[in-house]
């Protein structure tokens, strides 16, 4: 029986229509995260912790969809995907207070861990070398790309005074778009040898390198993630738009991934990381010290940092760890997830704390807003600098270990 072509392009762009749903449900949420604390009377704490649901059914889903991939995949994978980012969007809209908030991000979170798990690994098998390196941070754009397009919408939809409910219902389309180009589509073979087994994909994942990586990704996500899920609440008092820098920082990261390529080939993926955490760290502190219009000076340093995180993270598990297969990328991309919800109500925490102590100081209104924000933003420096630390030493170990191949 012969078997249908596999049609790269269709499957690429539907990939991406995809993340792009993950991008809308990301962002769009973000946007709304104000309304949602007014309507329903939650504290900082309670929104950290609807955050972090997203952020637990991510890696849940990445983990199963991880270990199942070989056996079921990628099309069912994707059909999981397509229900559950359905029911997050229609229980978020019913949801009625914080309870049904939880239930609905977990949901969302969920179809968004299945996109990472079934596209990942995909589009590894697609493409091979640095084509692969190139084309996964191409699919990763569409994260940022999607993001500038759902915080306009959700900036555009909020000033004109549009209720939060329409909001959630934009991200129906990219979900409809996606499973009608995935739907009756052939899909790629494994290219590495032995990589459909999971012995010796546990086998690659007990090497020093992958768990070193595993542990990086814990702190390269939280650097990304920490400051733009709460960059809202804390830039709005700063007297910059901050869905403008959600859209700043988004759109500098897409145009980044786009180009990845040849700044991949140049720099490799231990030069390219170990920027991205210097750059990173710089953007955060910005943050944490900057007002007005140098806020978007901050913006754009945090960009050139956290752009390249993710796809390299799991450009370096598919190239140098192959046979840690598909499972492999998808602990790595859900242990990212997981720290981020771990991190994501101790954050909101951090700011009720701030708050407390700049208000003991005489602070109030806006300007204690705004204190307390960045008192937190400059404790989350504490994430990059310790991955300076340790890209220079993961930098240094793939040198010599190149070195002594030679």
């Amino acid at each position: 029986m012969a078997t249908s072509p596999v049609n790269q392009s269709r499957l690429f762009n539907a990939s991406c229509f995809a993340l792009i749903t993950t991008a809308f449900s990301f962002s769009i949420r973000a946007g709304i995260l104000p309304q949602l604390g007014t309507e329903f009377g939650l504290t900082a704490t309670q929104l950290g912790f609807i955050n972090s649901m997203f952020f637990f059914g991510f890696p849940i889903s990445m983990i199963i969809g991880g270990l199942v991939y070989h056996s079921v995949g990628p099309r069912i994978i994707m059909m999981v995907a397509f229900v559950a980012h359905t029911l997050g969007i229609l229980l978020t809209i019913y949801s009625g207070g914080y309870t049904g908030l939880l239930i609905s991000t977990f949901f969302i979170g969920f179809g968004n861990g299945c996109t990472e798990a079934a596209c990942n690994p995909m589009i590894a098998d697609m493409y091979v070398g640095e084509k692969m390196n190139k084309m996964l941070s191409r699919f990763h754009m569409w994260f940022p790309g999607g993001i500038v397009l759902g915080s306009l919408i959700s900036k555009f939809m909020t000033d004109a005074g549009q209720p939060w409910q329409a909001q959630i219902w934009i991200i129906m389309i990219p979900t409809l778009i996606y499973v009608f180009l995935y739907f009756g589509q052939a899909f790629p073979k494994p290219q590495v040898e032995g990589v459909t087994s999971l012995s010796k994909n546990f086998k690659a994942m007990g090497t020093f390198l992958y768990i070193f990586i595993f542990c990086c990704m814990a702190f390269t996500a939280i650097s990304e993630f920490g400051p733009q899920q709460w960059v809202g609440l804390i830039m709005s008092k700063s007297g910059a738009s901050p869905m403008l820098i959600l859209a700043l920082v988004t759109g500098l990261m897409a145009i980044g991934r786009y180009f990845a390529g040849p700044i991949i080939h140049r720099l490799d993926q231990t030069g390219v990381l170990l920027g991205s955490a210097v750059f990173a760290t710089i953007g955060i502190y910005l943050f944490s010290t900057q007002t007005g219009a140098a806020a978007y000076i901050a913006a754009v340093f945090f960009a050139i940092g956290v752009c390249y995180f993710w796809p390299t993270m799991i450009g370096f598990v598919a190239e140098r760890i192959p046979l840690s297969g598909a499972l492999g990328m998808s602990i790595v991309g859900g242990v990212g997830m997981f720290s981020t919800a771990i991190f994501q109500p101790i954050i909101g925490g951090w700011i009720d704390a701030d708050r407390v102590e700049k208000a003991a100081l005489g602070l109030s209104g806006d300007e204690l807003e705004l204190a307390a924000g960045q008192a937190t933003l400059l404790r989350m420096t504490s994430f990059p600098i310790i991955l300076i630390v340790a890209f220079t030493f993961l930098y240094i170990y793939i040198r010599n270990r190149k070195r002594t191949a030679h």
